[in-house]
């Protein structure tokens, strides 16, 4: 007897995605530290606070710290924060974002990985 591997419904299977709007705002602002959130939410498809409090998470967890400059605000990430998950827990966060962003194309290319 064949056995047959089950499929995901249509209603759930095409909605999953790897990543968490979490990564999706963090690397957003890895790659466009000045980036307004209006921006990043479009970017990435969300409401504009549902980032905002992303971002209030991130900062609270040591991930990003915001920074006022004049009318904006300017995000600083900290790479060598661990990633939450226990599984992942020996991970820096830096390892998830150098998946996603070139170093040479962010400004924490020369300041090192503590910084963007």
């Amino acid at each position: 007897m064949m056995k047959t591997m089950s499929r995901p419904s249509s209603a759930r299977g095409d909605q999953w995605t790897f990543l968490t709007n979490h990564a999706r705002v963090l690397i957003a602002l890895a790659q466009d530290p000045d980036a307004r959130l209006r921006d990043v939410a479009e970017r990435i498809g969300i409401t504009e606070r549902a980032v905002q409090l992303i971002v209030a998470d991130l900062e609270s967890a040591g991930y990003l710290t915001r920074t006022r400059i004049g009318r904006r605000n300017r995000y600083t990430i900290d790479f060598t924060v661990a990633l939450r998950h226990p599984t992942e827990a020996d991970h820096p966060v830096g390892d998830l974002l150098t998946t996603f962003i070139h170093r040479e194309d962010t400004p924490a290319a020369d300041s090192g990985p503590a910084a963007s």
